[in-house]
């Protein structure tokens, strides 16, 4: 039995490493359509993923992990404490669990949604003495299922970010891709989100792209994608 689990063990960790490989040929493929210089990030969403799933991939090359609940976060970072990752945190931020956020020190947050919060986010890092990078969420596809910023006040939240919270260092923009299964619609929706990622000063961070629709937001202009089920499936 032992020998059996061992083994299966071992096919899962080929097949991650598989998909890994996949991932990152179609993000070349996607990126060349661009520019040969266009760089893009990969960060693994580990949600639905194990310690054990991670270090595979970090010993496959992979280094940024991204999870959508504080204490997921909080439990992966200290089984993982050896290893140099990089922890990203996607989820909705909820004001009372800013502090214990602040506390895990994620090297970006991609889901800043309004600048009420970023307000709330700044003055409990005053408290602390600390710094943290963020991205501006947009709600580029319109959905009333989705957080963000809308598009037409979003550069100016940017803006009023950048002056009134010195300590967030904002650097970007975020949003996901419209719900559908038109691949147009999905694409004025990226675009959208790259031409105001465009007109935000200093900005250098565009994260837009998931598993089902990274090649076309790199296409679109994305330099950060987030894929979850495409690698650990």
């Amino acid at each position: 039995m032992m020998t059996k689990g061992i083994a299966m063990q071992n096919i899962q960790r080929t097949e991650a490493i598989k998909n890994l490989d996949t991932v990152i040929e179609k993000i070349e493929k996607a990126r060349l359509k661009v520019d040969d210089h266009h760089i893009v990030q990969l960060v693994a969403i580990s949600k639905y993923s194990t310690s054990n799933d991670i270090t595979t991939l970090y010993n496959a090359g992979q280094r940024a992990f991204g999870e959508n609940k504080i204490q997921d976060l909080k439990q992966k970072a200290q089984e993982l404490d050896e290893l140099p990752l990089s922890w990203h945190f996607v989820g909705s931020l909820q004001k009372n669990k800013i502090n214990n956020l602040i506390d895990l020190n994620p090297a970006l947050v991609h889901s800043l949604d309004s600048l009420e919060l970023a307000l709330e986010l700044n003055k409990k890092l005053e408290a602390k003495g600390k710094k943290m990078n963020c991205l501006l969420q947009i709600n580029s596809a319109y959905e009333d299922t989705k957080s963000g910023v809308m598009p037409e006040i979003a550069v100016d939240t940017f803006n009023k970010i950048v002056k009134e919270c010195p300590h967030i260092n904002l650097k970007g923009v975020m949003s996901i891709g419209a719900h559908t299964d038109d691949k147009e619609i999905i694409k004025q929706s990226f675009e959208l989100t790259y031409d105001i990622f465009a007109k935000c000063k200093d900005a250098t961070i565009c994260s837009m792209g998931m598993s089902g629709d990274y090649e076309l937001a790199i296409e679109c202009g994305s330099n950060m994608i987030r894929v979850g089920s495409a690698l650990f499936k």
